[in-house]
């Protein structure tokens, strides 16, 4: 684990993190800070639309349901467990960079749809399939480096979709109802398999009638746990700023580096900009334009991160179940309790106002968001292995392969786990970013003329 540990923070602290940071700055720049001054136009063609029935041919399926598929995958453990991980081994600070990472990432998210739909293609049965695998090598004319997301692809989503997903169900499960993890690890590794037989249109169907309940559920309680401690939300929000700037020396065991390094890379876990992966369901969305659907990856961001990260990480700062002091203490000592790492920090924030229901409340939603995560990696990671070969025994391999991880996961060390997603994670950005860079023209471009084109309309 201090490998992976060393690895994980070489690959953060140094040119990757400058390079999530560099691109959505350049996006945002170039489109004079849509995501804030644009607000009125994409909210009104995301948002807006939600109470207008959406239609989805054979080609594809609804705008809706590809949100909600991406929403299902990254709204995952990283929103509760690995948010609360991120302060108690970063400090208070890391929800700064949390924010900013997903201010400047709105624009990523948007320039990876755009060039979802705009380079995309039509599988065996006629429906449309893409994402950073199909843009890298249509836009690039790079093969190679199209097989190589792919590969990371699938190893992303056995470790960062799979294993910390399973995990985090078990880990709140057996706490919550005393379940052996075994036993979630097999329940889960058949249920998972079933639904991901039914292809895109069944893992949409399942995440848009289970996301909007797990959101509601979870933004219910966790909104009026921060109502009820109001009257600390001026000492968190001088704690998110004071640790996100202060040197080592003034806050103790944190650091600037330190909440820089666990909050972009939470951040990013939280809502992929940058990552890529769910620009693979947006591109089987029903849609005109491109440009149309880069405001549901605006969105995206904005809700995964902005909204539930931002309730998860409020609810544990003014609950007054995580004091820094204490937290920096146990971490010199490396005699960390259980109840203070991932989920069960997030749990005992809720229980403050909710008591056992609050416990339950996180364990439902937890498990609901691991879920449907697992189940959106199950569909990314195939389309991975398909983009790197036609080999039916391959892809049947992944099929168990797959499950067999859920399994894994669910028994395996939750610590090992979240490291192990922030270097595959880490490694999947670096092919995606470097072709958001070169494919920029062709974002901005085509951005501009849906622009123009609302524009007119109005």
């Amino acid at each position: 684990m201090a490998f992976l540990s060393q690895l994980g923070g070489m690959l953060w602290s140094g040119p990757l993190l400058v390079g999530f940071l560099v691109v959505g700055g350049y996006y945002s720049l170039r489109t004079g800070f849509f995501p804030l001054f644009g607000l009125p136009v994409w909210w009104k063609h995301t948002v807006g639309t939600l109470w207008k029935r959406q239609k989805g041919g054979r080609e594809g399926v609804t705008q809706l349901q590809a949100l909600s598929t991406a929403l299902a995958a990254t709204i995952g453990t990283g929103s509760v467990a690995g948010v609360a991980a991120a302060i108690f081994f970063g400090g208070p600070g890391t929800v700064f960079w949390m924010w900013i990472s997903a201010l400047l990432g709105m624009m990523t998210g948007c320039a990876e749809k755009i060039l979802a739909v705009q380079f995309r293609e039509k599988d065996e049965k006629g429906q449309w399939r893409g994402g950073p695998m199909t843009y890298i090598q249509q836009g690039l004319k790079l093969r190679w480096l199209a097989c190589v997301y792919a590969l990371l692809c699938v190893a992303e989503t056995l470790v960062g979709g799979n294993l910390a997903q399973a995990n985090s169900i078990a880990t709140a499960l057996e706490r919550s109802a005393g379940v052996p993890p075994k036993v979630v690890g097999v329940v889960l590794a058949v249920v998972v398999s079933v639904v991901l037989m039914g292809g895109i249109r069944r893992v949409s169907r399942l995440s848009q009638l289970l996301v909007p309940v797990m959101a509601g559920i979870f933004l219910v309680g966790g909104l009026a746990v921060i109502a009820v401690n109001a009257q600390r939300l001026p000492q968190a929000m001088e704690q998110i700023i004071t640790y996100a700037f202060a040197p080592k020396a003034v806050v103790g065991g944190y650091s600037m580096g330190l909440a820089l390094r666990y909050g972009v890379a939470r951040g990013v876990f939280s809502n992929e900009a940058g990552v890529g992966m769910s620009a693979i369901a947006h591109a089987c969305a029903e849609v005109e334009h491109p440009g149309k659907q880069g405001m549901w990856g605006i969105f995206e961001v904005f809700f995964a991160t902005l909204v539930i990260c931002t309730v998860t990480s409020l609810v544990i700062l003014t609950s007054g179940v995580y004091d820094p002091i204490a937290a920096q203490e146990m971490l010199a000592s490396g005699g960390i309790p259980r109840e203070m790492l991932g989920s069960n920090l997030a749990s005992a924030g809720f229980a403050s106002l909710w008591g056992q229901a609050g416990e339950w409340m996180v364990t439902v939603c937890l498990t609901l968001f691991a879920f449907t995560s697992l189940v959106g990696a199950g569909y990314y990671g195939r389309r991975g292995v398909e983009t790197l070969t036609k080999s039916r025994l391959v892809l049947g391999a992944y099929h168990v392969v797959f499950p067999g991880c859920v399994v894994a996961g669910a028994m395996g060390d939750l610590a090992a786990v979240w490291e192990l997603v922030d270097l595959c994670n880490g490694l999947l950005a670096i092919p995606n970013l470097l072709t958001l860079l070169l494919l920029a023209p062709v974002v901005l471009r085509t951005f501009q003329q849906w622009l123009k084109k609302e524009n007119k309309k109005n």
